[in-house]
């Protein structure tokens, strides 16, 4: 307990330290939102990574997809690190960049406002971060109470707000600034926490070849008949896979917080190396969770008893102390991480997009900055009630709507952000619907479920149809809808006809 507690005590030190080293960086709104723009690859990356996989993945994903599909759960790992995240930086990194640049945008709404011309869009899009980040924010706490109470035996409301007030310190304080260099932090605390645990889990089992060779023993009736089914290539369910490996990994080009960091880094040269270090943290981290998961149905858990949360804490209970202490960091890691992300791009979104220019007319930098901080107090306090609703009471239109969050924002946001960054034809209308489409759909999903195609009654795979379908809707409304001007659309896109300026110090 000692060493759990020293462990803790340290971690937690280190990332108030930053925050209130990062103070000076958070100065004004371009520093607070997106820390000048001059974030380099490492700092960029690592926060991409962290802020990608939190405690879900790890507790919640890890755990359920791995009973569900087995070791073919790994391919999930292998689309977040492939399409997550090396397609994401290579098809939007560079020019992410340089547009929201030229156009002084800070937030996804802000880009959608100035790039069609449109302060509707900018509110309407806004009010859809808002309203479907919040839940996804809490829904970061889940998984936490488990671990905690195995390691320390505490109570779950404790967990919460021990960890929303320290998320909410460095924040606060040091911006994204902090965020970044503390994502780095709990990013190495992940690489190393997931390899030391893979390979802790498997020596208990006699090694991978005897947990593959028992796994390959595990039947389920009620799953499949094909015996080995967990061992094998594809798993139980192929197309419940593909469905999860589109909606976890194509899903993250159409996240605010996802997307805006390749809004701060600083150049080309950053795009480049921070798409080989991000692809190389997914690889290890997503892969490594999918892959530790795969190998739950090797311990004696009552599923329907007792949830998939709790199938990862039991592979990893028995293990030494040491390592129990490194799992909770881990977890904490990656919650605090994404937490921080999720309510700075709350707090900015509010401030900028829906407060300023439309509330109050007139609003100064030092103004702004308060305003963000003061937002993200009650960002982070609404979703610490939320969790603790949910836990104690187990109110299942909470749950509902933390599991629709990913799919309604993504479904909503990804085909018109990527196509607005290629095609000139887009045009306001087409991106007003596929709004209404992608956020109504998932709702709708929430609200009437039985009412869907059996296929689409599960938010994952309504999430992933809503993300593809917009690539559709967007071009073919575009077509038949009024055209911007296009001189101005033509002018926008001169920005990728310039130069990039040579590269500053290399740094993190």
């Amino acid at each position: 307990m000692i060493i759990k507690i020293a462990m803790l005590v340290l971690f937690f030190g280190v990332m108030i330290g930053v925050g209130l080293y990062c103070r000076k960086n958070a100065t004004d709104v371009n520093g607070f939102v997106l820390g000048g723009r001059s974030v380099g690859p490492w700092l960029t990356a690592f926060a991409y990574g962290t802020s990608y996989f939190s405690a879900v993945i790890f507790v919640g994903y890890a755990g359920q997809f791995g009973w569900k599909f087995g070791l073919a759960s790994t391919w999930i790992g292998l689309g977040n690190a492939f399409i997550g995240s090396l397609l994401a930086w290579v098809i939007l990194g560079r020019r992410t960049r340089i547009m929201t640049r030229h156009l002084e945008s800070k937030t996804m709404p802000e880009f959608f406002g100035t790039r069609f011309n449109s302060p509707m869009l900018k509110i309407i899009s806004s009010i859809i971060v808002f309203i479907f980040l919040i839940p996804y924010t809490a829904s970061l706490y889940n998984g936490l109470s488990r671990l905690f109470g195995m390691a320390f035996e505490l109570d779950y409301t404790v967990c919460i707000v021990v960890m929303a007030i320290l998320t909410g310190i460095y924040v606060i304080a040091g911006g994204y600034m902090a965020t970044a260099v503390n994502d780095f932090i709990q990013g190495l605390v992940m690489l190393v926490g997931i390899v030391a645990v893979i390979g802790a889990v498997l020596a208990s089992q006699g090694g991978f070849i005897e947990a593959y060779h028992s796994l390959a023993n595990v039947t389920d009736a009620s799953v499949s008949e094909m015996p080995g089914v967990f061992a094998s290539f594809f798993g139980p369910d192929p197309f419940s896979l593909l469905c999860v490996v589109i909606l976890t990994s194509l899903g993250t080009w159409g996240l605010p917080q996802m997307v805006q960091k390749f809004y701060a880094i600083k150049n080309e040269e950053a795009i480049r190396k921070g798409t080989i270090i991000s692809t190389a943290f997914a690889l290890i981290v997503a892969g490594g969770c999918y892959f530790l998961g795969g190998f739950g149905r090797l311990y004696d858990i009552d599923v329907k008893a007792v949830g998939f949360d709790a199938i990862i804490p039991a592979m990893i209970e028995k293990l030494s102390p040491f390592l129990i202490a490194v799992v909770v960091i881990l977890v904490l890691s990656a919650s605090m991480s994404t937490l921080s992300s999720l309510v700075l791009a709350s707090s900015s979104t509010l401030t900028l997009d829906l407060i300023k220019g439309t509330i109050m007319k007139k609003m100064d930098e030092k103004k702004q900055v308060l305003i963000m901080r003061v937002f993200i107090v009650v960002f982070i306090v609404i979703s610490a009630v939320i969790a603790i609703v949910q836990y104690k009471s187990n109110v299942t239109f909470i749950a509902q709507l933390m599991g629709v969050s990913w799919g309604a924002l993504a479904g909503a946001f990804l085909a018109p952000f990527i196509l607005s960054m290629y095609w000139k034809g887009v045009t306001k209308l087409a991106v007003l619907v596929n709004f209404i489409f992608g956020a109504g759909l998932l709702t709708a999903n929430m609200l009437v479920r039985p009412s869907f195609p059996a296929v689409l009654q599960s938010p994952i795979n309504c999430g992933a149809f809503a993300m593809l379908a917009g690539l559709i809707i967007v071009p073919v409304v575009s077509l038949i809808t009024p055209k911007m001007n296009k001189d101005q659309v033509s002018a926008m896109f001169t920005c990728f006809a310039k130069p990039e300026a040579k590269p500053e110090n290399r740094d993190l």
